[in-house]
């Protein structure tokens, strides 16, 4: 027997790889706005319309691919996609670093006229289509993991995104301090480091008799989609978790803008909230989730904490002062015992072949939140903040968010209802 095949999968070995991947992201999330305001001339409205563009043609691609390889990980296992996945952020990272050489040469060498902000739409449709570690890594959990156990081994991934956002944006804000564009070959850095990781430690985690073949009508993201209706009680949350997807991604889509126009925050502060948003987080899914979860039990632990993340959003596109933030981050990080609860639930209703495919549909979808979310919470936010208002309205994404969550609240609430319900009949007939 080899090595590699010799050591045995476990959460620790995934863990490492989401913290690495989560810090590779959150080195770029205060600088990315600054850098494409910069490249349209330092205008606020106008560079926060391309920024929406352009995170919005990732998850495009994101949403066509994910359900590909979550697939694609069922049939050949997750290491391999979690491989294809790192070394496409670390191109991406790559090209964006490089986008002003890139135009230079391409425009003299060939006399052409392309804009800088190409790259970035280039380097995004790469990292997009290769996105697949989170819906990987949960679905990793549903492999190595019993059923009783997951909600806990959800909350370390809670915790490893934690650890990545306390140590990621901080850095990027500090190295953006000194170049906009350094975040991103350290980033790139994080991104090879992560692959070398998984190349040489990462153990596969799905055995073969959990294999199955790769099926094409389930490979895209309608066949995926589709191919729910086998599982009713899964079913049920699909709107639920679009839609709250949908708030959670205008309100990071808005933060360093945001804050930045409300407060006057440099890269340095807009890093500094977002690692005490890590540190926070972390702290709630690393100790409190494996706690309140199992107390709560998983349906109402989503409600829980759905209603705590529809109260922090109104607070955010409240709050008059910056130091407010800090106060609403530490209530908001409660609502992070929704997700590990909810991934609980799901996995509990899907069988051991078909978590990588269940688990990229769920990517899809929040893939194809990300289309239409920093979409509609950048150019709302522009429209809120154009000299020609009669009133100024910064938060205005974050209401929105909180709108849809209200929204998603009562999807999840008649989901779990059915259920109940379809799960009651078969012992009430065995009664009868």
């Amino acid at each position: 027997m080899s090595e590699k095949s010799a050591r045995q999968p476990g959460v620790g070995f995934i863990f490492v790889t989401l913290v690495l991947s989560i810090v590779g992201f959150g080195l770029l999330i205060p600088v990315l706005p600054k850098l494409i305001k910069e490249f349209q001339g330092g205008d606020f409205t106008t560079g926060s319309y391309s920024f929406g563009w352009i995170v919005s043609i990732y998850a495009l691609m994101q949403f066509i691919c994910s359900p590909i390889l979550g697939s694609l990980s069922d049939r050949f296992g997750r290491r391999r996609i979690i491989l294809i996945a790192t070394a496409g952020s670390a191109i991406d990272y790559v090209v964006m670093a490089s986008a002003v050489g890139l135009t230079q040469f391409f425009n003299q060498a060939f006399s052409s006229h392309i804009p800088t902000l190409t790259w970035f739409f280039v380097a995004r449709v790469i990292a997009g289509a290769t996105a697949g570690v989170l819906a990987t890594a949960n679905a990793y959990i549903a492999d190595v993991t019993p059923p009783e156990k997951r909600a806990q081994s959800f909350g370390l991934l809670g915790a490893a995104f934690g650890i990545g956002f306390i140590i990621g944006p901080a850095l990027g804000g500090l190295l953006g301090k000194y170049s906009l564009n350094l975040p991103f070959w350290f980033a790139a850095g994080c991104a090879a480091l992560n692959w070398l990781y998984g190349y040489f430690v990462l153990p596969e985690s799905l055995r073969p008799e959990n294999r199955r073949a790769f099926d094409w009508k389930r490979a895209n993201p309608i066949g995926a989609l589709y191919a729910m209706k086998r599982f009713p009680a899964v079913l049920g949350l699909v709107e639920c978790y679009f839609i709250l997807t949908l708030a959670q991604v205008m309100l990071q889509t808005n933060w360093a803008l945001y804050t930045e126009e409300r407060y006057g925050w440099d890269t340095l502060q807009v890093g500094l909230s977002l690692m005490f948003v890590g540190v926070a987080t972390g702290l709630v899914q690393a100790t409190l989730v494996k706690k309140i979860v199992p107390n709560l039990g998983d349906t109402r632990a989503v409600i829980v904490g759905f209603c705590i993340s529809i109260v922090a959003l109104i607070g955010y596109g409240s709050a008059p002062y910056g130091w407010m933030i800090y106060a609403i981050i530490c209530v908001g990080a409660f609502a992070g015992i929704s997700g590990p609860a909810l991934q609980s639930y799901v996995t509990k209703h899907v069988p051991a072949n078909e978590q990588g495919a269940v688990q990229g549909v769920f990517a899809g979808l929040a893939s194809l939140a990300g289309i239409p979310g920093p979409f509609i919470a950048s150019h709302s936010f522009g429209w809120a903040i154009a000299p020609e208002r009669s009133f100024h309205l910064p938060g205005i994404a974050f209401f929105e968010g909180a709108a849809l969550s209200i929204v998603a609240l009562f999807l999840a609430m008649r989901s779990f209802r059915k259920d109940a319900k379809s799960a009651a009949v078969p012992s009430a007939t065995a009664v009868s």
